[in-house]
């Protein structure tokens, strides 16, 4: 599967640049993902006939959407909970730049009709540090769960961030699900690296990648000592299969355990 590492190694200019498509052939997730690059004062129309969420990632926009108008400001993706504005397909506004912003934007196909929402910290679903105290802190990370099927019982879409913190693990111990699932990453700096694992194949992740998950493969990821590693991760429910929660690998589950036994030197 020769293309489900898509590279952008010089970033984004202004404008949008669609990464994945909803009607790809090869490697197929049936989910559209962009990073919108907003020039200050200009805004980007919502309105697509497709379910829709739009991810601060840096920068001071407004939220035009209804009767609202509602302007927030991200400075950092590593430190900051994040924005999202999710709305069903047709819905009418835009998200005006303040100042010059990136917005991520994840759409699937989804006919509900529902609320649109604009998530912040306040009623994203979670932020909890996950693995503290467990294999030595190898796994501590933080992971943001903006919304799933528990707060949006109609989306086809799962949206969420996660921060590894350096030299350590995420999406650990290995697991898998059966929808497809998009992982898009930064780096605390611009020469940070990790790796992503589907099944046996490791792939070496950089600033700016994107990782396609398909076919059930299992996929952790690490981040290199001294490099914050960041990903936005997006997941589209399956008719009739929603995503609720991952399988993890039987031969792993043990490292879940409480006092989980971890090999120490002994001198």
């Amino acid at each position: 599967m020769t293309d489900v590492l898509i590279k952008n190694p010089n970033g984004f200019k202004f404008g949008y640049k669609p990464i994945t498509q909803i009607d790809e052939v090869d490697c197929a997730t049936g989910i559209e993902f962009g990073i919108s690059i907003i020039e200050k004062g200009k805004a980007i129309t919502l309105g697509k006939p497709l379910e829709s969420a739009y991810l601060l990632m840096k920068g001071e926009v407004t939220f035009k959407y209804q009767n609202h108008e509602i302007s927030v400001r991200r400075d950092s993706i590593f430190d900051e909970n994040p924005f999202a504005l999710h709305v069903p397909a047709n819905t009418d506004g835009k998200i005006i730049a303040q100042s010059d912003a990136e917005i991520a934007i994840s759409q699937v196909e989804n006919n509900q009709q529902f609320e649109p929402m604009l998530f912040d910290s306040k009623n994203m679903l979670e932020s909890e540090r996950r693995g503290k105290g467990q294999l030595n802190d190898t796994a501590y990370r933080i992971v943001r769960t903006i919304f799933d099927k528990r707060n949006r019982p109609e989306a086809n879409l799962v949206l969420g961030e996660v921060i590894n913190f350096p030299g350590c693990w995420s999406s650990y111990p290995p697991h898998h699900h059966p929808q497809p699932e998009i992982y898009h990453y930064r780096f605390t700096e611009p020469q940070g690296y990790g790796h992503g694992e589907l099944d046996d194949d490791v792939y070496k992740i950089k600033q700016y990648d994107t990782l396609k998950i398909l076919d059930e493969k299992d996929h952790s990821q690490t981040a290199a000592p001294g490099y914050g590693m960041y990903y936005i991760w997006i997941i589209r429910h399956l008719k009739g299969n929603p995503y609720m929660v991952p399988e993890f690998t039987e031969e792993h589950r043990w490292t879940l355990e409480d006092n989980a036994p971890v090999w120490q030197p002994k001198v």
